[in-house]
């Protein structure tokens, strides 16, 4: 860890001491021992400044709690991981964690009605309202990751038994949602090229009606799904479910924050978005939006009555369970979400840097990319097998060997060991930190004696 980023993080954790002798004291009192902290406090974080403009001192703080090590991937590596990417906080993210990080702050203002969506100190019930026109929707609520918009949505829809048309390439969690509501999946193969059509979805349909006697009561399919990020036939899907009358589940647990989404254009009754995977918020985080035609179903209120008190919570929400994201997790993602509004317009420079990272990876001899090509998205699958797994083969480190290779030069993120099949992802890298992955990777190459042919030019071709 450089010892700047070291010190930066010893110079927030002493604030936070400092802080925390205010919030032990009496309102706009301080009495002299307090005093005395807070003075200790400030010549210390003034000595540890001075460290970090002269780039110098020893690491006086490694762990958080004794136990917890210090997170400075981001500051000290290229973080290549596939999943990672487009969650990384914003400036504005990390700063609403120190001030919200208390467990309820969120709820500090809240007033009848007693409800997430409805609190406007801070700013949440306007929040909702501009996450569903940012997505052209009707209706949005915050929910804890994608997993649980899903989960809405089947606990809604699915009664035992019913069918529910996922992808073949589907996300586990979309399986454990039909699971819960005690549905069945059903599964739309892929083409040559594993993409999903909307005839291939037409012709499952027809296969579940002739198996079970009924239509599936949900289509759910992945905009660009997790394996491969392959984009998928969206609006076709969408058309064909509406011709049968079946609602769809739009996933845009890769799509939304990172590039535009328009529902009602798409033709979904349902979009589901990942915080923490791509509206750079942190975890679990994640929203559902719904047309005004669903919304009284899948954000139905309670109707029940307790026995022996009689007590009713008619406001609250069934599937939320009353309130979903609570304190830091919510600001957060409040907080970054200018941010996400804008760089969805980025979209196609963000493709583009994709494109020359996976041309720079099929300049060294033997290398494959299994997503479909050129890229349509920032994460990208790979096959490696035929050449850096050769090396591997016959290296003590085996396929670590690539990893310490990638490592020592400051990059991170790809599966550790693997040297055969894996993904990564460029998504917020600069074009410079694009580049210089792309020369690592040929370095690596031509140190282990691998045959490199071309270069990549500035627009991303060989």
């Amino acid at each position: 860890m450089d010892i700047r980023t070291q010190k930066t993080f010893e110079a927030l954790f002493a604030l936070e001491d400092i802080r925390e002798v205010l919030r032990q004291s009496l309102p706009n009192v301080t009495n002299p021992e307090e005093e005395h902290s807070i003075k200790e406090g400030v010549d210390k974080v003034r000595k540890i400044l001075d460290e970090i403009e002269n780039g110098t001192g020893t690491p006086q703080v490694r762990k958080i709690a004794d136990s917890i090590d210090i997170r400075s991937r981001e500051e000290t590596y290229i973080n290549i991981q596939p999943i990672q990417a487009a969650g990384r906080l914003t400036p504005e993210a990390r700063k609403a964690l120190i001030a919200y990080g208390d467990g309820y702050s969120t709820c500090d203002a809240c007033r009848k009605p007693f409800r997430l969506d409805k609190i406007r100190t801070p700013p949440i019930a306007p929040f909702h309202e501009q996450l569903a026109s940012f997505l052209n929707m009707d209706v949005a609520r915050v929910v804890p990751g994608a997993r649980r918009g899903f989960q809405a949505v089947t606990s809604t829809l699915v009664n035992k038994g019913d069918s529910v048309i996922v992808s073949s390439l589907a996300h586990y969690t979309e399986f454990l949602a039909v699971e819960e509501a005690e549905g069945t999946v059903k599964e739309v193969p892929v083409n040559e090229h594993n993409i999903v059509t909307a005839d291939a979805t037409a012709e499952k349909i027809e296969v579940v009606k002739q198996e079970t006697g009924k239509l599936p009561v949900l289509i759910m399919i992945d905009h660009f799904d997790y394996q491969y990020a392959n984009e998928h036939d969206i609006k076709g899907i969408a058309e064909v479910a509406h011709q049968y009358d079946i609602p769809f589940l739009y996933n845009g647990a890769y799509t939304v924050g990172v590039m535009p989404v328009d529902g009602k254009e798409i033709g979904a009754d349902f979009v589901v978005g990942s915080g923490h995977k791509s509206m750079a918020s942190p975890a679990p985080s994640g929203v559902l939006a719904t047309t005004d035609e669903w919304a009284p179903k899948i954000f139905r209120t309670t109707q029940m009555v307790g026995d022996v008190t009689k007590r009713k919570f008619g406001i609250k929400e069934v599937e939320m369970l009353g309130c979903t994201l609570m304190g830091s997790t919510l600001i957060g993602m409040m907080a970054s979400f200018p941010t996400v509004k804008n760089r969805v317009h980025n979209w196609e420079e963000e493709v583009k840097k994709s494109n020359y990272l996976i041309d720079g990876l099929l300049t060294v001899e033997g290398g494959k990319v299994l997503s479909e090509y050129p890229r349509k998205h920032t994460l990208s699958k790979v096959d490696t097998s035929r050449n850096f797994d050769i090396i591997a083969q016959g290296h003590k480190r085996r396929g670590f060997f690539l990893s310490d290779e990638l490592s020592s030069k400051g990059i991170v993120g790809e599966f550790a060991g693997a040297t055969r099949v894996w993904k990564l992802n460029t998504y917020g890298l600069s074009w410079e930190k694009v580049r210089y992955v792309v020369d690592t990777f040929q370095d690596i190459a031509e140190k282990y004696k691998l045959q490199v042919n071309g270069e990549n030019d500035s627009n991303g071709s060989k």
